[in-house]
């Protein structure tokens, strides 16, 4: 099983991640993002992708 994990040091809350994922995965907390349902990963890396910082990287448990 898969999930993602952000590197807030890399982070610029741009949200992307939150438009992207098809699962809801994400929400917003303390502004910024936060991984709120991390076993609805489907593993698709969109947000790894298109993550303008790189700041997410998508990890198997």
């Amino acid at each position: 099983m898969s999930h993602p994990v952000i590197n807030y040091d890399k982070c610029k809350s741009h949200f992307v991640c939150i438009q992207v994922c098809p699962m809801g995965v994400y929400t917003k907390k303390d502004g910024k993002p936060f991984v709120a349902n991390p076993s609805a990963c489907i593993d698709c890396k969109a947000c790894e992708i298109q993550c303008p910082e790189q700041a997410i990287k998508v990890v198997e448990d």
